[in-house]
């Protein structure tokens, strides 16, 4: 898409008879200079995109068009405005020429700019999608702040950055918002018009010399889209933006304001030109603007704005401006972007209290009852059985009450998803930021819980035993956040979430070998390969040798003679003694490792798969 998928995979394939025109290059700021001045003329000719569906009822060689043979045109400082009825194709132009097309649609026709086909740099162009993606607990100055320091020249100053997002925030009529939150979950924030004006200042930070609006007044009142529409248009004249909007149903304040209209109806163009000439008969509202499809329809191909409106393609197609320059790398590179995601996350985490501050108040709770329970068992006959069962709900049902935080998992993957289209940053950076600004907040979790069931316990007092229940305990926390990412990923529907990672998590419990000893799984399936990729079997291992090995227990309920705690491992649990409780943490975190990659090739596959699957 434009300036907003560079390397997530979903960007159009090139057309070789036609050709595509744009075409986007990361980390390069731009200048886009034409004949008559700065600014970038857009044109597109005969462009028709086709979707392949499996619904063959629909189509008999398997695709369904969207758009066909589409032509048009935008200018620097004017606004084009897409219009027509709900599936008409204004979404589907618009991906077209952001080049932000699925991986299941085929597409013919070519896009132009200053007449050429044009290599785009990171910035030039930019796309606020229908839907708004904001960070609900971030205030204004935060989430605009945040994005300027990811999508910014990594050389330029930072007070320059701040400064530009400032500049952009007054223009956007947003300075007495700045410490407003942006709201959401029951927290008040900002209005629907507020949060728009939100994501418009986003696409703004990087003086775009192209901007394209899917519904920018989807949801506002008549005033509030009015007041977006206008501020956009001043935008437009003072930077010479090439802006094209898809509107639904403007009011007549609104239409007034634009330049251009492009009329869609099933996917065919049947009118392009000046508004004026397309609102002859409504600008004393006698007619709705909706109405205009159906007196356009049968004549537009024979119209003389047709003509003129082929003409002037023509024109800007035949007077070719100069090509995109280089000025420099634009976006920060991948230790910033990691560095800026981190801060944002960890404030995130901090501000949204159903993220951990819930969880770590269950957790004490549990830690107070799992302590009470099994309040000093002491090393007696009866204790065995008590260890077991205690080290069973700690490495187990205490990391499985990980997914009360799935609602913000998904919360934080939408946000990432929209970002990510627009070329934010990358899956890497966002990976690791998440495990990074988590980090300390689980290590809350494990360490105050931990050290009251333990202390309440009895268990051993050396304080190795003790460092390792807490970095076992704390490991755990972390592969199971890791699998609930990957979860959130793969099916971010909140309930359907919830099921599956807690089903996952129950099959590897049922293989720890707790409740069916090692030796007594069924092979099929059970003891391979669940048995060897459950993270339950290594936290559960770990904690039993951690506790059992240099204590004695009485071998009966009478007393002596005794029996030591190796001798319990080998012959009662089934324990594996070959390689120490170490070398078991080992593994836990190079799962940690294993899973986090797996995180990063989930998303890359769920970007080329979810298009299929949608059609």
């Amino acid at each position: 898409m434009g300036s907003l998928v560079h390397n997530n995979g979903i960007s159009p394939e090139p057309v070789e008879e036609q050709g595509w025109g744009i075409e986007i290059v990361e980390s390069e700021l731009s200048r886009v200079v034409d004949k008559k001045g700065t600014g970038a003329y857009l044109t597109w000719e005969e462009l028709g995109v086709a979707v392949s569906c499996s619904n063959w009822s629909l189509a008999k060689d398997g695709c369904k068009s969207l758009l066909t043979c589409s032509n048009g045109y935008a200018k620097p400082g004017e606004i084009v405005a897409i219009m027509g009825p709900s599936g008409c194709g204004k979404s589907t132009l618009l991906d077209s020429l952001a080049g932000r097309l699925a991986s299941n649609t085929r597409h013919t026709g070519r896009i132009l700019i200053n007449g050429r086909k044009q290599r785009l740099a990171y910035g030039t162009l930019a796309y606020m999608t229908q839907e708004q993606v904001l960070t609900w607990t971030l205030t204004v100055k935060e989430t605009v702040y945040y994005s300027a320091e990811l999508q910014l020249p990594k050389l330029m100053p930072r007070y320059e950055k701040r400064d530009r997002a400032d500049k952009i925030i007054r223009e956007m009529g947003l300075q007495d918002s700045l410490n407003t939150r942006i709201g959401g979950w029951g927290l008040k924030g900002l209005s629907g018009g507020q949060k728009r004006r939100v994501s418009i200042c986003l696409e703004l930070l990087t003086h775009p010399k192209i901007l394209l609006l899917d519904e920018p007044t989807s949801g506002l009142d008549s005033a509030a889209s009015y007041y977006v529409m206008n501020q956009i248009v001043k935008l437009t004249q003072q930077y010479r933006m090439t802006v094209l909007a898809a509107i639904h149903q403007p009011s007549s304040q609104v239409f007034g304001l634009l330049n251009s209209l492009c009329l869609l109806s099933l996917g065919k163009t049947i009118y392009f030109g000046p508004t004026f000439a397309a609102n002859q008969d409504t600008v004393t509202g006698a007619v709705p603007v909706d109405q205009i499809v159906n007196a356009l329809a049968e004549s537009y191909k024979s119209s003389q704005i047709y003509m003129e409106a082929k003409s002037e393609i023509a024109n800007i197609c035949g007077e070719e401006g100069d090509l995109i320059e280089s000025n420099g790398s634009l976006q920060a590179n991948f230790i910033t972007q990691s560095l800026v995601l981190s801060e944002r996350s960890f404030k995130n985490m901090h501000r949204d209290l159903g993220y951990y501050w819930l969880r770590l108040a269950i957790y004490i709770a549990l830690g107070f009852g799992l302590g009470t329970v099994f309040y000093q068992i002491g090393y007696g006959f009866g204790s065995i059985n008590a260890r077991v069962s205690m080290i069973m709900f700690v490495s187990s049902f205490l990391t499985i009450l990980a997914i009360g935080g799935f609602p913000s998992f998904v919360e934080e993957m939408k946000v990432f998803q929209w970002e990510r289209l627009n070329g934010r940053y990358g899956i890497g950076s966002y990976v690791i930021s998440h495990a990074v600004s988590s980090m300390p907040y689980l290590f809350v979790i494990s360490l105050f819980p931990g050290a009251i069931a333990y202390s309440l316990m009895g268990l051993q007092r050396e304080t190795e035993q003790f460092i390792y229940f807490e970095l076992v305990l704390f490991v755990s926390m972390l592969l199971v956040e890791c699998l609930m990412m990957i979860v959130a990923c793969i099916v971010p529907n909140l309930l359907m979430g919830l099921i599956l990672g807690a089903g996952i998590q129950g099959l590897m419990i049922l293989s720890a070998g707790f409740f069916r000893l090692p030796d007594d799984l069924p092979h099929i399936f059970w003891r391979y390969p669940m048995y060897y990729i459950s993270f339950h079997r290594y936290a559960l291992q770990g904690l039993y040798k951690n506790e059992f090995e240099g204590l004695e227990f009485p071998e009966y309920l009478g007393g002596p003679p005794t029996i030591d705690g190796k001798t319990i491992l080998k012959n009662v649990l089934h324990i594996e003694l070959g390689y120490s409780k170490w070398t078991d943490l080992g593994i836990l975190l190079g799962m940690v490792f294993a899973y986090m990659i797996l995180l990063l090739c989930t998303i890359k596959t769920t970007e080329r798969v979810r298009p299929i699957i949608r059609a």
